[in-house]
């Protein structure tokens, strides 16, 4: 059953339809429920970690702050047009800018609210601002993910980001996948196995790595996962080599001569 479902073109999952199906394809060669499962997190984020405005800087990776909106304009024109909204904490106010989706996004930002703020700072103008940042209701639903501390993040690209598929929108796509395929995963090491190396199942190992609920949870996922990766390649080699063991036994000495050493 799992192996047949994970063949299911990508645009039948819930949340993505045929024009996001056609641009995982293109941009990150997503083409079935498979794909996108094993399209992994190449980092993860502490999102328990709350930084106030005066401690930003540039050399700071992506990070998160929470603010309240108090004010927000849409300036320039053509290529140039940008909408720009400023956030404030009890230490400073914190600007913010988006070049692309901005009617949509200048539609459900709300002044007056607080949000959670996530991205990348950077310094213009010797003013510390954040393009294009992750915005949250601050004690939304969806901010309140249970345990889970960690949050992944995946590769996009701007033509990705263009239909709400930036690293958010990838997690919440692999999210669906995750509640649809999840409990028809095959294991596809003997219990033994698992057990000598003390390994975490297929199906927590799959769990673990998009979505973590603690370190040691993650750590289990990689290693559970990269020694099936290396098993499987181990296994291969030694096929190959058996295979080509018994098709080219090559030329055998029933008795080797006083000039073969000599010879090599």
């Amino acid at each position: 059953m799992a192996a047949q479902i994970l063949k299911t073109p990508i645009e039948y999952l819930k949340g993505v339809g045929p024009q996001k199906g056609e641009v995982l394809k293109k941009e990150l060669g997503i083409f079935t429920y498979g794909d996108l499962l094993q399209h992994y997190p190449f980092r993860y984020i502490d999102r328990t970690r709350f930084y106030k405005i005066k401690e930003l800087n540039g050399d700071l990776p992506a990070i998160q702050v929470i603010g309240r909106v108090i004010a927000k304009e849409i300036i320039g024109e053509k290529r140039g047009r940008r909408l720009v909204a400023q956030i404030k904490d009890d230490t400073g106010i914190l600007e913010l800018v988006w070049f692309q989706s901005i009617a949509w996004i200048d539609k459900n930002l709300k002044p007056g609210s607080a949000y959670i703020v996530f991205g990348k700072p950077s310094v213009f103008n010797s003013r510390i601002s954040i393009s294009h940042p992750e915005m949250e209701l601050y004690g939304s639903q969806e901010n309140k993910q249970g345990n889970v501390t960690l949050q992944p993040v995946y590769s996009s690209t701007e033509k990705l980001k263009q239909f709400f598929l930036d690293t958010r929108g990838l997690q919440r796509i692999q999210s669906s996948l995750l509640d649809l395929v999840l409990k028809e995963v095959d294991e596809t090491l003997p219990l033994y196995i698992l057990q000598k190396h003390e390994l975490v199942g297929r199906t927590e190992a799959l769990l673990d790595i998009h979505f973590p609920s603690n370190a040691k949870a993650l750590q289990n996922a990689i290693t559970r996962l990269k020694f099936e990766e290396l098993f499987y390649i181990q296994l291969k080699l030694l096929k190959n080599k058996l295979l080509r063991t018994q098709k080219y036994k090559g030329l055998v000495f029933d008795k080797v001569g006083d000039k073969f050493n000599t010879f090599y």
